[in-house]
């Protein structure tokens, strides 16, 4: 074995930072670890929202969670809220967590289809503790000595300030031995001989060489694309959004523990609450939108005084042919983009580094290995991706040219079947590790207006009488636990108020 000697960071931001800040924490000095970026070029991080698994990536850098909160003027979120998405006028939450409880070998949404059908069960948001806590906007964190009680069972993710947790990370990282370059790279110096990364020249003449190359140069993808011309899948054809503008607003009441994911006539409006500002966004396709129209519709839609002009974003959706390549790894945009509908960016992140870190390689480059990251990468953008067309494909909404668009479109066939399979029955299964649980798809489903045509016949053992007191007892108990619970605005004063910025 030829042991690895020297990583070498491209490019700072969110992906940058995670990645100096899980290496160092991780490799103990095994490696030399130096992140090059430049205070020249901005990061596109105007305020992150998140999802459970980010609570695993900081547990294992060591993070504290309310210091971490503190100062990035975090939040706490239980899911996500989407409106107009199904018809103008609908509204439902994608809640983090289980839902109910089991009843014998079948999940809870199989006796509530059947008791809907006859007209006897509540919205169901009312059997999962996440979304009727959000709908209250109260919130604390899972107690582990209730877990016989949904109280144990609260499952949060956060909303921050991207670059405040750059910065924090950034901190973290040079104290444990990062070493940070300022500057740009001018050009990058490929082997001869078999087309490796081997250097990277600065515009001051210096040369960094380095083993193993971690791209995070966003949307550029300056190594994995400029230089390396890995390649690109555009799936634009299934997400036809190719445009963002961001713009921040003071922070106004309530409180809400959730993201907000407002349908607009060719995209949707983001809403992510802060301890010190809310972040806003409109995503949208420029081929039914001009940027014009877009920014009016955002800046009239905002809950409070506009804080700062928007930045404007242009993107394609899709992902790079290969994440990893001879010995670069591109992490965040440099790897692909999907958008941030069901707050996916900094998981992708997250998941490039963890999976490296299970396949890291040595000096060789086994290019077995590197095929197995691959699998593994484009299973996970594949999956994430069906997710996210879902919300587009399962509409009945025919008010615009790009909703009639979205509907009658053709998806991917891994999407189809899912679709084709709840449809009849309300059954969804969970393949190998995809990020979304079976409780993420039926919330979706449901919420989408996707209603199966009958319900799984072993719900026919239980007598009607005992599903309706076991879903109503589900309902009792979860009304119960949120009335104990604190506001989120409440709890966060408490225990994790935010430092000056």
């Amino acid at each position: 074995m030829r042991q690895l000697k020297k990583i070498l960071i491209v490019g700072g931001g969110s992906a940058g930072w995670m990645a100096a800040a899980l290496f160092s924490r991780l490799f103990r000095g095994l490696y030399d670890i130096t992140l090059i970026e430049s205070e020249a070029i901005g990061t596109v991080g105007v305020g992150e929202a998140t999802i459970p698994a980010i609570k695993t990536f900081n547990a294992l850098i060591g993070l504290d969670e309310a210091d971490f909160m503190r100062r990035t003027q975090a939040s706490f979120k239980l899911g996500i809220q989407f409106i107009d998405w199904d018809r103008i006028g609908s509204s439902y939450i994608h809640g983090f967590g289980v839902i109910g409880r089991d009843l014998e070998w079948l999940r809870c949404h199989q006796y509530w289809l059947k008791m809907r059908a006859a007209g006897r069960a509540s919205d169901f948001a009312a059997y999962s503790i996440n979304t009727a806590a959000a709908l209250q906007n109260r919130f604390m964190r899972a107690d582990p000595q209730r877990n016989g009680s949904p109280l144990g069972h609260i499952a949060h993710a956060f909303h921050f300030d991207a670059g405040l947790y750059a910065k924090y990370l950034r901190g973290l990282s040079e104290a444990a031995g990062v070493r940070r370059r300022e500057g740009k790279i001018a050009s990058v110096q490929l082997r001869p001989d078999d087309g490796f990364v081997q250097s990277v020249t600065m515009e001051d003449g210096a040369v960094e060489a380095a083993d193993l190359f971690i791209d995070c140069s966003g949307f550029r993808g300056l190594i994995i694309e400029e230089a390396m011309k890995t390649g690109y899948e555009d799936w634009t054809h299934w997400l036809p959004c190719d445009r963002a503008l961001a713009v921040p607003c003071a922070r106004t009441e309530p409180f809400t523990p959730y993201t907000r994911a407002t349908a607009r006539p060719a995209g949707w409006q983001w809403r992510i609450p802060l301890q010190h500002r809310t972040g806003n966004g409109h995503v949208y396709s420029s081929r039914y939108m001009d940027e014009a129209e877009a920014e009016r519709i955002l800046l009239s839609n905002l809950d409070g005084e506009q804080l700062a002009e928007p930045n404007r974003i242009r993107f394609v959706a899709g992902k790079r042919r290969q994440v990893w390549n001879k010995n670069c790894v591109a992490a965040g945009l440099a790897s692909g983009f999907l958008e941030p509908l069901e707050s996916t960016s900094l998981h992708l992140i997250q998941s490039v580094l963890t999976r490296l870190v299970r396949l890291m390689p040595d000096g060789g480059f086994d290019p077995t290995t590197i095929a197995e990251f691959n699998r593994q990468m484009d299973f996970e953008y594949e999956r994430i991706r069906d997710f996210v067309i879902l919300h587009y494909k399962a509409t009945y909404r025919d008010d615009t040219p790009f909703w009639r668009d979205c509907r009658d479109m053709a998806v991917p066939d891994t999407l189809q079947r899912k679709m084709d399979l709840f449809r009849a029955n309300g059954r969804v299964f969970r393949e190998d590790d995809e990020l979304f649980t079976e409780e993420s798809w039926i919330q979706v489903f449901l919420g989408q207006g996707v209603i199966p045509a009958g319900y799984d016949p072993l719900v026919d053992v239980t007598p009607e009488a005992e599903i309706e007191r076991f879903l109503n007892d589900v309902e009792t108990v979860i009304g119960k636990c949120v009335a104990v619970m604190p506001s989120h605005a409440d709890y966060v004063a408490r225990v994790c108020s935010a430092v000056a910025a």
